[in-house]
Formats: C-alpha cells, structure tokens, sequence
C-alpha cells in the first residue's frame, strides 16, 4: 500500500515536471516566433511546428495525456459503429430543416409586425 502511494507520488511529481517542459517549449516556440522576427516566415513556422509536435510528443506521456490518447482511440472505435446517414436522407432532412426555419421566420416576423402595430396604437406614437 505504502508502495503504490509512493508510485503515485513518484509520478505525480514527474508528471509536473513533465507539465512544466510543457509549458516551457510551448512559450519558446511564442517568444522565438517574436524575437526572430527578421528571420524567414517558412523557418519559422518549421521551428514553432517542431516545438509544437515536442510538446505535444512530451504532454503525451503523462498520466493526463496517456488518458486522452486512450479516450481518442476508444472514441474512434465508437465511430466506426456509427450508422451514418444516405446522402438522400441526408439532402431530405437538411431540406426538411431549411423549410421549417424559413416558416418560423416569416411567422415571427408577422407576429413581431402585429405587435409593433399594436403598441403604435396603444401608444399613439
């Protein structure tokens, strides 16, 4: 029990220093992209990509990360059962909700002008 606490802790701490590296490549990659203004776009955006993937690469192995990499596959396994919608069905429905929000529209615009009418008359402006 006093083992696996101390595991927990262990990699608690690794985790933050992990978290940490993080942070750091991520802020070079925003400070070098600023100091190196003069330098060319294309490096540039080749040094912030490569910062970018090493933070990235460094966030996935932590407890946190390892989690959301297991969330994204098991994700993905849940799409694949997915029954997707024919192209006609698809058509059908996105007709069906265009007409009924054209029918919405044109009845609030009718009530919204029966009501303007109204207040003009209680009104007397």
């Amino acid at each position: 029990m006093k083992a696996n606490a101390e595991n927990q802790s262990n990699s608690s701490n690794m985790d933050g220093l992990k978290w940490a590296a993080v942070f750091a490549l991520l802020a070079a990659a925003v400070v070098g992209n600023y100091l190196y203004s003069d330098v060319s776009v294309v490096w540039r955006a080749a040094a912030i990509i490569v910062l970018v993937a090493m933070a990235g690469g460094v966030a996935a192995l932590t407890d946190k990360g390892k989690t959301a990499i297991a969330f994204a596959r098991e994700s993905r396994m849940e799409v694949r059962k997915v029954v997707w919608p024919t192209r006609q069905e698809a058509t059908q429905t996105t007709f069906i909700v265009l007409a009924v929000t054209v029918i919405m529209a044109l009845a609030l615009w009718g009530i919204d002008g029966i009501m303007v009418r109204l207040v003009r008359l209680v009104t007397g402006v």
